[in-house]
């Protein structure tokens, strides 16, 4: 069996090669990859709490799929695309992509720390089915666990970013007519929906 000395990852469209082995290498064989995008990558958006896949909060994207982050290793995901909370704004203007959006507009979290995985599941659903039932949503999002809030915000934010992102012009970004941010959400917000360390 051959052993990788690098592994490649493109995370939220930048491309990465990360050296495997023990330090100084960037990666050590036995790293998640929520341990490289965290510690190596510096994005701390993907959240740690449980480290065995129960709670859902370190969910990324993987190839357009939703995995938990705590439970893949590095080096299991060479020449694969990543996709965190920080890859959902436009990275051009930095507007919040509509389910972001939504979330803020639906205060849809409480101090923020599931937000990031949450969405990211929602991301998925919404990528496969741009039309869910309320069933769905919830289906999509039962592995997602929040102590601080109850789900009725977050299904609602969900539907709503869904709707908002069906009457997007095709090629926007998904933000229909109104600008993101319209009426000012309180910074903080804006801040939990993108993942962002405060």
């Amino acid at each position: 069996m051959r052993v990788n000395t690098e592994v490649r990852l493109t995370v939220n469209g930048r491309s990465h090669i990360l050296t495997v082995g023990v330090p100084p290498a960037d990666v050590d064989p036995a790293d998640t990859l929520a341990r490289t995008l965290r510690e190596v990558l510096g994005l701390k958006g993907t959240k740690v709490s449980c480290d065995h896949g129960a709670c859902g909060m370190c969910t990324v994207l993987l190839d357009g799929r939703a995995v938990l982050s705590c439970t893949l290793l590095t080096v299991e995901c060479d020449d694969r695309s990543v996709v965190t909370v920080e890859g959902l704004a436009d990275p051009e203007t930095g507007a919040l992509h509509p389910l972001q959006q939504s979330f803020v507009d639906h205060t849809a979290f409480q101090c923020g720390y599931c937000t990031p995985g949450i969405l990211m599941s929602a991301k998925a659903l919404l990528d496969e089915n741009p039309a869910p039932t309320l069933e769905e949503v919830q289906d999509a999002l039962a592995g997602d666990h929040c102590r601080c809030i109850a789900h009725y915000h977050v299904l609602e934010a969900v539907q709503d970013a869904a709707a908002r992102m069906q009457t997007a012009a095709p090629g926007a970004h998904g933000d229909g007519d109104a600008a993101p941010g319209a009426g000012g959400p309180p910074v903080a917000a804006a801040h939990d929906a993108a993942g962002k360390a405060r």
